[in-house]
């Protein structure tokens, strides 16, 4: 399992929200490019980038920070979300070095966008599902759909996505653990993995994780945690590594 740090993106600044509030946020640092050094030294494996300004405008805002990064570390895998409704915005982050985006908004509005764009970029499209009570929520979090996450992951098995990324709402931000029972439930319904977010406060949230035994479950994002010191990256890695290799 990898964890994987996040950089979220709004006005050029690296910030964390509470809940997906906008007018919520932590700003940690002004130079993102800086912070992602920070956790490539720390040793991740993978960066999990987002545009918070593009999730709610619905085109990529701060896609030169994004390009920065992904040429500054050429051979780590970065994802990012946030604002990727087009084809178009899709091939100017490949062209970038991104190594997948993230579909949301457009994957719960029109679910045959993700198959469409799985078709002209393999291998590089994740769907990430964002619940609310397990119903999925778009535009930013600010609308809350009566589509089941569970049942739109079910719908993605057959469209060549690469992974879920899950996050619950009520928990992002928050500091108080991830909603690890819908995580594995959603791990378990489908064939696609599953990465989850959203809560991750300390070394035993890690843990409850990898204690599932949930093989489908590939991959946890950190972001308020490692910025506020209550989890260390390497450490965080180092467990799930061992506990991959005593199996």
């Amino acid at each position: 399992m990898l964890i994987i740090p996040a950089i979220d993106l709004k006005d050029g600044a690296c910030v964390r929200l509470r809940q997906g509030l906008m007018d919520d946020a932590t700003v940690f640092s002004d130079d993102p490019v800086a912070m992602a050094a920070k956790w490539v030294e720390a040793g991740c494996r993978r960066l999990h980038l987002v545009d918070l300004n593009g999730a709610f405008e619905g085109q990529p805002v701060n896609g030169e920070v994004v390009t920065a990064i992904a040429r500054r570390y050429p051979d780590l895998p970065i994802q990012i979300g946030g604002g990727i409704r087009s084809l178009e915005t899709i091939e100017h982050y490949v062209r970038a070095g991104v190594s997948y985006v993230i579909i949301g908004t457009k994957a719960v509005k029109q679910p045959e966008f993700v198959g469409e764009a799985c078709r002209a970029f393999p291998g590089k499209v994740i769907v990430g599902l964002d619940a609310k009570d397990g119903f999925v929520a778009t535009d930013g979090w600010a609308e809350v759909s009566s589509v089941q996450a569970v049942d739109l992951a079910r719908r993605f098995e057959a469209d060549g996505v690469s992974a879920i990324v899950y996050t619950d709402i009520a928990k992002d931000g928050m500091m108080q653990g991830c909603n690890v029972e819908a995580t594995v439930a959603l791990a378990n319904a489908s064939r696609i993995p599953v990465i989850a977010s959203g809560g991750i406060h300390n070394i035993g949230d890690i843990q409850k994780l990898l204690d599932t035994n949930t093989p489908g479950i590939i991959g946890a994002i950190t972001g308020r945690a490692i910025y506020e010191g209550t989890l260390d990256v390497a450490e965080a890695q180092a467990l799930c590594d061992l506990k991959f290799k005593d199996e």
